[in-house]
């Protein structure tokens, strides 16, 4: 019998990360709480765009050429008025701001976290 927080390898391959590049960037205007407005290349997928509360660590500038881990199989959501087609990774500092997972090498675009 297996731990309940455990997963079968199976159930990981469902989720389908993939390595991306942040091409653009913008302030949410329409987020309650400060949020980007993000467009990821993410190689054979195409650029999709997603909506990130990141604005405590990062301005909008300064995110352009980050190579970040996003899933790409969640259904898209409507976040603060943008149509969010990816999640972009990340966890949460002692207060709470959320800290991108990020490649420091150059990954590929659409690359699958294995």
């Amino acid at each position: 019998m297996s731990e309940p927080n455990n997963i079968s390898w199976e159930d990981f391959l469902k989720v389908e990360f993939r390595a991306g590049t942040i091409i653009h960037a913008e302030p949410n205007a329409q987020a309650r709480k400060p949020a980007y407005v993000l467009k990821v290349d993410l190689g054979e997928l195409g650029v999709k765009t997603s909506s990130a509360q990141i604005a405590d660590h990062y301005l909008a500038a300064d995110l352009v050429g980050k190579r970040v881990l996003c899933v790409c199989n969640f259904p898209p959501k409507r976040v603060a008025g943008v149509r969010s087609e990816v999640l972009v990774t990340g966890v949460h500092d002692e207060a709470g701001r959320v800290m991108l997972a990020e490649f420091p090498l150059a990954a590929p675009n659409g690359g699958r976290l294995m």
